[in-house]
């Protein structure tokens, strides 16, 4: 199955990330200018074959998804790799990984924006489910602004049963949850953690839960009672790397 990259983050995060998946490159217009002509230049050193075609052409090959006049096509269905594999680059890469767990996250809005906040604030992979669960689109590689394109994302079915896993490998895990038992501050996240997130409308299920070593808050002080997933996700991320820089600068 051809996979099809639409926009240009996405497009040009492909080319820099793998470009050998990509078979061609279409184009709205002959690159002479702006952000197309870096695209054209990349795909012209990956010798990938570069196309024009008409706007109508491009919108029916981005099926909804705004496309910014480019569009790739990859050959198969996104890479994903197995729970092993993300836990063996995430400690390849550190001593102390990260990697964020979600627990039906449906919104592939949702799901694009934690990839993206995963890969920019240097974490090492992401674990959602193969059910109940967006997969990665041409949406969510929108959402991520191409950074599905650097990740190691994993798919598993059953969450609860990984969680013991990384439990198992070394992994804290850590469960987002309004009413958690700690301020996220207040938790150590500078070793191995797993952040876990549930999803948009009920947070995290109950057997989850009970398998997440720690059940964090993320303390509010305004009148909304909670958080976007994809924003919680991305605090949580960042308070990650926070306390790490703040461990490495007082040894």
């Amino acid at each position: 199955m051809k996979r099809h990259l639409c926009g240009v983050h996405a497009v040009r995060e492909a080319l820099n990330g793998h470009p050998r998946d990509l078979a061609v490159v279409y184009v709205s217009e002959q690159p002479t200018r702006g952000p197309l002509t870096e695209i054209a230049t990349l795909a012209q050193a990956a010798r990938i074959t570069l196309e024009v075609r008409t706007s109508a052409e491009l919108d029916a090959l981005a099926a909804g998804v705004r496309h910014q006049g480019v569009v790739a096509i990859a050959a198969g269905d996104y890479p994903y790799v197995d729970l092993d594999t993300v836990m063996a680059r995430a400690k390849a890469r550190s001593p102390s990984p990260l990697l964020v767990a979600l627990d039906e996250v449906t919104d592939p809005h949702n799901l694009g924006a934690i990839v993206r906040s995963t890969v920019a604030l240097g974490g090492d992979g992401v674990i959602t489910l193969k059910d109940r669960a967006a997969p990665v689109t041409p949406v969510v590689v929108r959402a991520s602004a191409g950074a599905t394109e650097h990740a190691s994302i994993a798919r598993v079915v059953n969450l609860s049963r990984a969680l013991e896993t990384l439990s198992h490998r070394g992994f804290r895990t850590v469960g987002l949850d309004a009413e958690g038992s700690a301020d996220l501050e207040a938790v150590d996240l500078t070793g191995p953690v797993a952040l876990v997130v549930g999803s948009e409308g009920y947070g995290l299920r109950r057997l989850v839960r009970e398998r997440c070593d720690v059940l964090a808050r993320i303390p509010l002080g305004g009148p909304v009672a909670s958080l976007n997933a994809s924003v919680a996700a991305a605090i949580a991320i960042y308070e990650v790397t926070r306390q790490r820089r703040a461990a490495s600068a007082n040894p």
